[in-house]
């Protein structure tokens, strides 16, 4: 059997560590040690659940050179949300160095597991109320900036992952063209947004069932940018889709408190509703691409198997917004199977 060697490492670095909690106080022993999975993502971060006193905790493993950027901005911007009184983990320990965080436990169910048409107002309400507090974040942090150069990076997954590498399709000179038309109109209506923090995939995936509601990972790639991405990834999900007309009551639901709250935002829903259809389509575009990495350069295949959803968002919102007709007209170009 291959030894686990970060597992190994991440014990040792475990039972160096004096911990003072209400619970436990005191230095870990190696043998008070067991570690279990806790979960996994797309990337290569693993967590483990560690029991202390009848209470547990998060250990999480961010291997370098793989991860070499998210430790320090999970540690840094935890900080920025739990002073806008979001619930997110203590950081209890932390080896940025070596990859290694220890953290308070927010629970052991994800919003994935639990939702259903029956709770989804209500705990769609409390998703709402947790992210105006993220979004109230004043725009001081030393944080990246959803610019151009990001926008357009992410669009690129689309040709360059799930065109080429997957389907085998070269886009023709023409072809080019009208991408490139339509990444630029994308991309000019994110500029043009409001300002605020944003999560990056505040999505039900990352929402735990936990006190108080919800608790909120997975932000380590939180930047400063368009007021409606994070709306629209939470109702535009990669492994749970609604009908639009729910979509467009949570839309409404969020956009009249952002505005009693005082956040920038759009005077009109009308132009609320087209920014996040728009927003929407740069971030299906880009999440395609990446499935499509996933599966090509990490050898994850199950997220491929969501493709489909996404193109479904897509072919929603084109068939809605004459905006979008060069690029309904582009993909129906594409002999795409995963359209079907």
């Amino acid at each position: 059997m291959k030894t686990d060697l970060r597992l190994s490492q991440l014990t040792i670095w475990l039972s160096s560590l004096t911990l003072n909690l209400p619970y436990f106080k005191g230095k870990l022993t190696s043998a008070a040690i067991t570690l279990t999975p806790a979960s996994s993502d797309a990337s290569f971060r693993r967590y483990f659940r560690l029991k202390l006193a009848n209470h547990s905790l998060i250990a999480m493993d961010a291997p370098p050179p793989q991860e070499n950027k998210s430790c320090q901005p999970f540690v840094y911007i935890a900080g920025l949300l739990a002073k806008q009184r979001v619930n997110v983990p203590n950081i209890l320990a932390s080896d940025l160095e070596q990859g290694f965080i220890l953290l308070s436990d927010l629970g052991t169910q994800t919003w994935l597991d639990i939702l259903t048409p029956q709770n989804a107002d209500g705990l769609f309400a409390q998703a709402i109320d947790s992210l105006i507090k993220l979004q109230q974040a004043p725009l001081t942090a030393k944080l990246p900036h959803y610019n151009e150069a990001l926008l357009q990076r992410e669009l690129s997954l689309f040709p360059e992952w799930y065109l080429n590498r997957h389907c085998n399709i070269v886009l023709t000179e023409t072809q080019q063209q009208q991408w490139q038309k339509m990444c630029n109109f994308l991309i000019k209506s994110a500029l043009h947004q409001p300002q605020v923090l944003v999560h990056r995939d505040y999505m039900p995936r990352n929402l735990m069932l936990s006190d108080p509601n919800p608790g909120i990972l997975d932000f380590q790639d939180a930047v400063y940018g368009p007021i409606t991405y994070d709306i629209t990834c939470l109702f535009k999900d990669a492994f749970i889709s609604w009908p639009e007309p729910y979509v467009v009551k949570w839309l409404k639901t969020y956009w009249q408190q952002a505005k009693q709250q005082g956040i920038n935002i759009h005077q009109q829903f009308a132009d609320f509703y087209l920014a996040s259809d728009l927003m929407g389509v740069q971030r299906h575009l880009k999440v395609i691409g990446i499935f499509a990495r996933i599966l090509h350069r990490d050898n994850k295949p199950r997220y491929i198997n969501d493709v489909p959803r996404f193109f479904n968002y897509l072919k929603e919102v084109m068939n809605r917004r004459p905006e979008l007709k060069d690029l309904q007209n582009l993909l129906a170009e594409l002999p795409l199977e995963e359209q079907a």
